[in-house]
Parts: structure tokens; C-alpha cells; sequence
């Protein structure tokens, strides 16, 4: 009998044991890093390959065929001998500070005056965010209509008794690039006071209303509660905006091609006609890499000084 029940038990199957706890959790922490495979695949073949390949180019010859040749730095020396590269660099310089101030400004005003408990404001902030949603070679067209000769611009200052003030605004080379400025801010203004509009509705109404039992007035309290609680939102916009307006291009190619002369033209402007119009791929590498760590060198400086404000205040 014990032996029947002995075989009998030897029949019966074992249920396999468990895995170690130490095996499952590297499982499960394994299974997320699979999904992101993909994505991080694309990205290096759209952006990382690119950019180091790009980096290389800018010291060869390539003229976009299969031979490059490497001519070490010739191709900076180049550029920094070449006045309109260096025209260029000066104008891209000037609408990045101009824009960064201006728009950080404006922004800034919109999202104060728009915070406040004024009918139809948040019909106002859909109007002035609304340009943000259009493409910029639409918005450089439409500007560039409104800046015709006898357009729109002209025809409002002549009914406002302001005809001596008409001018070629496209065509003279003093005023082309802050026309070009002027349409840059009426676009992205809008996202510089969002941005600004987030920071201020974070800050709690118990610290206005503390300082105004002290007394403090309207521009104490902005100077003294809503200037230092705005740091993070001021490092956002300000970075934000100089990133972009030191690669400005569609506004730049669509209303002025760079001209009159170099007065409009950017560094973005002069690489793209180097590579895709010349074919001077390696030429133009070279400027994409200066372009780079312009950009990178100035974000850097700016995020700094504002985050040394930030925690000075």
C-alpha cells in the first residue's frame, strides 16, 4: 500500500519553482527601457548622427559628393576673414539682444496686464497668442505685404496724417532688419506671455496681500514679490527667445533674402546659400558649428546670470 501511494505520488507533476524576486524586479525594469528602443534608435539616426557627422565635415572640402578631404581649420579662417559672414554674425547678434529684451519685455507687460481681473481677458489672451500658431514663412508674407509700398502700413500712417514718416521699410538698409525685427516680436510675443502668465498665477495672493498691510505700493510689490518669485519663468523666456532668434531664418529668406546688401542677413541665411545654393557643404558645416556654439555659449551665460539673480533674490 505505501509503496502504490509512493509511485502514485512520483506521478503526480511538480509545480516549478518560483522565480528569484531579484530575476523578476530586473524584468520589470528591463520591459520600459525595450518600448524606448525605438525612439532613442530614431533620434540617433535623425539627430545624433547628423550632428556628428556635420561636425567632422566642418573641417573638409566636401562638396557633397563621396570624397571630403581634410583641410583641418581653413574653413573658420575663411569665415573670419569673409566680411559678409562677419556682417552676419553682427546682424544675428543684434536680433538676438534686441529680441530677447524686447520680447521678454513686451511679454512681460501682456501677462501683467492680462493677469489682472479685466473683462474679455481671456479673449485677449487668445488674440495675442494666436499668431504663435501660424508658420513662419506665412508670417514673413503677410509682413512683407504689410510693408509694401502703398500697403497696408503706408495707407494707415497717410489716413493718420503721418506721411513724412513713410519710408522704404524693406528696401533701406537702416531699417530693413528691425522691420524684420518688429514682425519676429508681433509672432512670438504670445509665448513670452504665457510663459510669464504661468509664473505669475503660481505666486499665492496671501504675499501681495502681506505687503500691502506693510504699505508697499504697486511697484514695491512688483519689485519686492513678483520680480524674484518670476525668476523661473524669466530663465525660460529668455532662453527660449534667444534660441530662436539666434537661428532666425524664415522671416530673414522670405521678406528681404538678406538684403539690401548683407544688412539683413544671418548666419543661418549665409549657411544655408553655402551648402544648398554653392554646394560648399563643408564651408557651410563649418558656420553651422560656429552657429552651434554661439548659441550653446550664450544660453549658457544667460541662464546663469539669471539663475545667480534668482538665487541672490
Amino acid at each position: 500500500m505505501s509503496i502504490a501511494l509512493a509511485e502514485r505520488g512520483s506521478a503526480i507533476p511538480q509545480a516549478p519553482s518560483p522565480a528569484a524576486p531579484g530575476r523578476r524586479r530586473r524584468g520589470a525594469r528591463l520591459v520600459p527601457q525595450w518600448f524606448l528602443f525605438p525612439a532613442l534608435a530614431l533620434y540617433a539616426i535623425v539627430v545624433l548622427y547628423p550632428s556628428v557627422a556635420g561636425g567632422w565635415y566642418a573641417f573638409t572640402d566636401w562638396k557633397g559628393g563621396a570624397e571630403a578631404n581634410w583641410i583641418g581649420l581653413d574653413n573658420f579662417r575663411e569665415l573670419m576673414a569673409d566680411q559678409a559672414a562677419v556682417a552676419s554674425l553682427r546682424n544675428t547678434l543684434t536680433i538676438a539682444v534686441t529680441l530677447t529684451v524686447a520680447q521678454s519685455g513686451l511679454g512681460l507687460l501682456l501677462a501683467l496686464a492680462l493677469n489682472s481681473a479685466i473683462r474679455a481677458r481671456n479673449l485677449l489672451r487668445t488674440l495675442f497668442f494666436a499668431p504663435m500658431m501660424m508658420p513662419p514663412v506665412i508670417v514673413g508674407l503677410l509682413w512683407q505685404y504689410i510693408y509694401t509700398p502703398d500697403g497696408p502700413l503706408d495707407t494707415a500712417m497717410g489716413a493718420l496724417g503721418m506721411d513724412g514718416l513713410i519710408q522704404s521699410w524693406l528696401g533701406n538698409s537702416q531699417l530693413a532688419l528691425w522691420a524684420i525685427i518688429a514682425s519676429v516680436i508681433w509672432h512670438h510675443v504670445g509665448m513670452s506671455m504665457v510663459i510669464f502668465l504661468a509664473g505669475l498665477q503660481g505666486i499665492p495672493d496671501e504675499l501681495y496681500e502681506s505687503a500691502a498691510l506693510d504699505g508697499a505700493s504697486t511697484l514695491q510689490r512688483f519689485w519686492f514679490v513678483t520680480r524674484p518669485l518670476l525668476g523661473q519663468a524669466t530663465t525660460i523666456a529668455t532662453a527660449l527667445t534667444m534660441t530662436s532668434s539666434l537661428k532666425l531664418f524664415d522671416q530673414v529668406f522670405v521678406m528681404t533674402g538678406g538684403g539690401p546688401g548683407v544688412s539683413t542677413q544671418t548666419l543661418s541665411l549665409i549657411m544655408y546659400r553655402e551648402a544648398f545654393v554653392y554646394g560648399e557643404y563643408g564651408y557651410g558645416s563649418a558656420i553651422a558649428l560656429v552657429l552651434t556654439m554661439i548659441v550653446a555659449f550664450i544660453v549658457f551665460l544667460q541662464m546663469s546670470v539669471t539663475r545667480r539673480g534668482e538665487t541672490e533674490a
